[in-house]
């Protein structure tokens, strides 16, 4: 009898193990697809652009914290602060919205300011 014990013990630990194993080995971190936005799209700073931080960032980033993404300030905060250049994706604004920032904002809108910033950053 001890030893049927052992032995579905034995079976029971194992299996655990298995899925243990398995669960862990499938996960994936931060990773995410990027919607397809049309190229062709023109990306414009204050009808596309601000409204983002107005939503996600003004809230930590309101004038204490850099770059400052109030309304009137955020354009001259990133250029004149390097946190945009091209490519896109190797910008500071991008990849901290693709890293330490992901939750705030969606993946259209990370979009919208890739392209904004591969567009050039304007101003306009």
């Amino acid at each position: 009898m001890n030893h049927k014990l052992n032995k579905i013990r034995q079976i029971l630990v194992a299996f655990v193990l298995l899925a243990a194993v398995t669960g862990i080995s499938s996960c994936e971190k931060n990773s995410f697809i990027l919607p397809v936005v049309d190229p062709g799209t023109t990306w414009h700073f204050q009808v596309d652009i601000q409204p983002i931080f107005n939503a996600n960032c003004t809230s930590c980033h309101g004038g204490a914290k850099a770059p400052d993404l109030r309304d009137g300030k955020s354009y001259l905060s990133l250029t004149n602060g390097a946190f945009v250049n091209t490519p896109g994706e190797t910008s500071k604004l991008y990849t901290k919205l693709t890293g330490s920032h992901l939750s705030r904002a969606t993946d259209t809108e990370r979009s919208k300011i890739l392209g904004w910033i591969n567009q050039g950053a304007l101003n306009n």
